[in-house]
């Protein structure tokens, strides 16, 4: 028998949750994102390094594909139509229930569940990447069009290997669901106006220090990496971070496809909700910038105060928050909001704070995120 069950006979049935363990709820939320979501589940410093062999129980539920003598793998689990359709209603049920349960140690241990119950949900309509398709990953190229007042324009293009994409540019169910529209419209704008975004104005003589703040794929670093060159400033440093391993492997395996060495991007791992100023990170950034990094109001608070301790004392933060107006993503822009409003939040070692400076509406692109995308939010961040 396998060591990994599915999802229909390991799952405790809805009607006995309220006789199970907090411990209970988080071990099968856990499972499910190691078979969904394993490289952009964003409370991986909480699932840790263990990989959970879920005891199969019976749950009332069976597959027409469930075969002992097969070895089951996430990537054939997520194949199964019956076992995602299986894994949906359960998620669903979960969420109804989560505010009822007594179960948990604390309000923040439900909230807890429920954030994490509903980003699972929400990966079941994007494609994880494929264990077998790991070493054959999907090669896209985005060139965007730099506009610089009395220069030509020039064309800034990028190559990188899109793990959540499918193998057909064309089809908007297959790829445009699957990328991160805000890093695309970010990277659009950075290069039609990079006076706007204060690029210009960078010293050319002086290093420049930029970060971004869950880089994933990196596109906005790889871009940034080209655009900056373009305008005249040639001593910078780009530091592109994400915390997951196989999400930084894939980053520098992007970097590595765009620049030879010595590179002007390198890509780092930083966890917001344990940061170090150890090195790359023990000289203050010039520019911050993250897209599409916030998905519940801790990762807001976190990026925050990963920020304060980052940006130099004349930097500027740019962020980009995609707008879900349905389901438990509601509301996400609010809570940035919330978090950099918060009388009690953490000073720099300037003594100040940092605000809200500017908040923008963006509207969605034809072709570009995902369906659930309705508009962006643009954030400029700097002190108070």
């Amino acid at each position: 028998m396998s060591t990994l069950a599915l999802p229909s006979s390991s799952l405790p049935p809805l009607f006995t949750l309220s006789k199970r363990t907090e411990a209970d709820i988080f071990n099968a939320l856990h499972y499910l994102a190691a078979i969904y979501c394993p490289l952009s589940f964003p409370f991986s410093k909480e699932l840790g390094d263990s990989k959970h062999a879920f005891a199969e129980v019976d749950s009332g539920y069976t597959s027409g594909n469930e075969d002992d003598e097969t070895e089951l793998t996430p990537a054939i689990i997520r194949a199964d139509v019956h076992e995602k359709s299986f894994s949906e209603r359960w998620l669903t049920g979960l969420i109804s229930r989560v505010e009822s349960l007594e179960i948990f140690s604390s309000e923040e241990a439900s909230q807890r569940a429920l954030d994490q119950a509903a980003y699972i949900f929400e990966s079941l309509f994007a494609s994880a990447l494929d264990e077998d398709d790991q070493n054959s990953p999907f090669l896209r190229e985005f060139s965007f069009d730099m506009k610089v007042p009395g220069e030509e324009k020039k064309q800034i293009s990028v190559q990188l290997n899109d793990g959540l994409a499918g193998t057909n540019d064309t089809d908007f169910e297959d790829v445009g669901l699957q990328s991160w529209g805000a890093s695309i419209v970010f990277s659009d704008l950075m290069c039609t106006d990079p006076e706007r975004f204060g690029l210009t104005n960078l010293d050319p003589t002086e290093h420049n220090r930029i970060i971004e703040l869950g880089a994933g794929t990196g596109l906005v670093s790889l871009v940034l990496g080209k655009l900056i060159p373009a305008l005249g400033i040639n001593d910078s440093k780009i530091i592109a971070t994400d915390y997951h391993p196989a999400v930084l492997s894939n980053l520098e395996s992007n970097i590595s496809i765009n620049y030879p060495s010595p590179s002007p991007v390198q890509a780092s791992p930083l966890d917001w909700a344990d940061f170090s100023n150890s090195a790359p990170f023990d000289v203050p950034a010039t520019m911050l910038f993250a897209t599409d990094v916030v998905y519940a109001p801790e990762h807001a608070r976190w990026l925050r105060d990963c920020a304060t301790r980052l940006l130099s004392d004349d930097g500027i933060f740019w962020l980009l928050v995609t707008i879900r107006p349905n389901g438990k993503f509601a509301g996400i822009g609010d809570t940035v909001e919330a978090a950099f409003a918060e009388r009690d939040r953490l000073r720099g070692k300037n003594g100040r704070r940092l605000d809200i400076l500017e908040r923008q509406k963006l509207d969605k692109r034809s072709g570009v995120g995902r369906g659930d995308e309705s508009h962006y939010e643009l954030f400029r961040i700097g002190w108070a």
